[in-house]
């Protein structure tokens, strides 16, 4: 084999680990964000009996490259009395998941929540559709 053949069989060689260790990390990061949406399933509006993940209440998870977990959510309402406690009570539950390194909870109103955004499951839990 020549010169030239080694150099491209090794460069499709680091190139394969790549994707491999991309793919092993896309695995990791989809198992991690399963078990970030279990545990927030786990808390609930204070007001409404339905978890704020169903409630559609979360509308971003993002998983940085140390592990760190950036969420952005909202509140039913500028006015929701836990708005000073809920994120820091959210960032505190997905600290507790495995593989997590730190939580950062942003609230954010646009879009306004509306009752449109809960899970069919939330809405039959409510009544709002039968």
């Amino acid at each position: 084999m020549d010169e030239k053949n080694i150099e491209r069989a090794e460069a499709f060689l680091e190139q394969d680990g790549a994707t491999r260790a991309e793919r092993e990390r896309l695995a990791e990061v989809g198992a991690l964000g399963e078990r970030i949406i279990e545990a927030l399933k786990t808390v609930y509006d204070p007001e409404i009996p339905v978890n704020i993940y169903e409630l559609g209440l979360i509308y971003k998870i993002d998983v940085e490259d140390d592990n760190t977990v950036v969420i952005d959510m909202t509140l039913t309402s500028p006015h929701c009395p836990v708005a000073e406690s809920l994120p820091g009570e959210i960032a505190a539950r997905v600290r507790e998941v495995e593989g997590v390194k730190d939580c950062r909870v942003n609230i954010v109103w646009e879009p306004p929540w509306s009752p449109a955004m809960m899970t069919e499951e939330a809405q039959l839990e409510l009544g709002l559709i039968y």
